[in-house]
C-alpha cells in the first residue's frame, strides 16, 4: 500500500503527499515528502467529504460525489471515495490536477485489493 502511495506522489507534478483515509477521520497509511500531520489532512478531509456526500446525495440529489476537488493558494487536494474510504492526494498551489487524475485512479485500483 505505502509503496502506491509513494509512486502516486512521485508521479504527480506539483503532488507532496498520498494517503488512504477512512470516512471516519482515520488514517490508514500514507507518504508525504514534507514535514506534515498526515492525520490532520486526513481527518479534516473526511468531514469535508462526509458533508459533500451528504450535500449531494441527500440535499440536492445529485447522486453520489465520484471524486472531489480543493484548489486553495498554496494547497490544493485531490480526493477519490471508494467504500468507506477516500485516495487523498496533496499537492502545491499549481499541481497538475490531470496527472492527478490519471495517476490517481490507476493508484486507486491498485489499493482496492486492500480493501
Amino acid at each position: 500500500m505505502l509503496a502506491a502511495l509513494k509512486q502516486l506522489v512521485m508521479d504527480v507534478d506539483g503532488a507532496w503527499a498520498a494517503a488512504l483515509g477512512g470516512l471516519d477521520g482515520l488514517l490508514v497509511d500514507g507518504h508525504s515528502e514534507a514535514d506534515v500531520d498526515l492525520t490532520l489532512l486526513v481527518a479534516e478531509h473526511a468531514g469535508l467529504l462526509r458533508a459533500a456526500k451528504q450535500a449531494y446525495e441527500q440535499t440536492l440529489s445529485g447522486g453520489t460525489p465520484g471524486e472531489w476537488f480543493l484548489r486553495g493558494e498554496t494547497l490544493s487536494a485531490y480526493l477519490l471515495p471508494i467504500q468507506d474510504f477516500f485516495l487523498l492526494l496533496i499537492l502545491d498551489g499549481h499541481g497538475n490536477l490531470g496527472q492527478a487524475r490519471v495517476y490517481g485512479q490507476q493508484t486507486l485500483k491498485q489499493l482496492e485489493t486492500y480493501l
